[in-house]
């Protein structure tokens, strides 16, 4: 299985900051918020392979962090060429790009760079081996207005998805979904032409919504509220919030 990491954005609300930086490689304490993240990942037997997708602008800086790492699995670092905001690919095109550049034909989890994570991936990885499905995340969230900004899935009794929407401004659950998933390589046709036959390119949401519908998707629900599961860091004030709460 390699481990696909979403990390080509700008980060542009998080102003000064990230202007020449990229918000993964930000630290939290003495660890940044990606290695945070592959300390968890690492340690996955599963895990072969960490593959970062990043931006042209980026890309060294990256190139440079990962050359200092001791991670028992190789680190890859994919530039997608881009330099600005405006010329960004979005998310589903970068992990398009990455699977074409690294010839992927492997399971695969897809995760964002963004996000302090409070559980384990490795409850993930064995419950998408149970299910030998595809894969997504969801938790509770009882605030509407957090659900409106994000996806939504309705699951049946055995947790398989039977309807998944995009910010939805009437939720028709509470089930939340954060951007972390499984694709396995018996889907990895339907990732490859998602684009071409009318999946949203921006966020990696999109490109789950889309396999609902063309594939048997569950979703592993995480025990908790999200508050408690993660932090996601989407702007200067929750940055600095993070530094203070979990930077000791």
């Amino acid at each position: 299985m390699k481990n696909i990491v979403i990390a080509a954005g700008y980060a542009t609300r998080l102003g000064e900051l990230t202007r020449n930086f990229p918000k993964p490689l930000l630290k939290i304490g003495e660890s940044t918020i990606l290695g945070r993240m592959l300390d968890d990942i690492d340690r996955i037997p599963e895990i072969d392979e960490h593959i970062i997708i990043t931006n042209h602008k980026f890309a060294h800086l990256f190139e440079m962090w990962a050359k200092e790492q001791r991670y028992t699995k190789k680190i890859t670092i994919v530039d997608d060429g881009t330099e600005t905001n405006d010329t960004r690919l979005g998310a589903v095109c970068d992990l398009l790009f990455a699977m074409e550049r690294c010839r992927i034909e492997d399971d695969m989890l897809v995760v964002a760079a963004d996000n302090l994570l409070f559980f384990s991936f490795a409850d993930f990885v064995a419950f998408a081996k149970e299910k030998s499905s595809s894969c997504i995340i969801c938790h509770e969230q009882k605030e509407l207005t957090k659900l409106q900004r994000t996806g939504v899935v309705i699951l049946d009794e055995e947790h398989r998805v039977l309807q998944m929407e995009e910010k939805p401004q009437v939720p028709k659950s509470t089930w939340a979904v954060p951007p972390f998933y499984i694709y396995l390589k018996k889907d990895l046709d339907l990732v490859r032409h998602s684009v071409e036959n009318g999946c949203g390119k921006d966020a990696p949401g999109n490109l789950a919504h889309y396999l609902c519908d063309r594939t048997i998707i569950h979703a592993w629900p995480m025990a908790g509220t999200g508050e408690n599961l993660r932090f996601d860091i989407g702007s200067l004030d929750t940055y600095y919030e993070a530094c203070e709460k979990y930077g000791r």
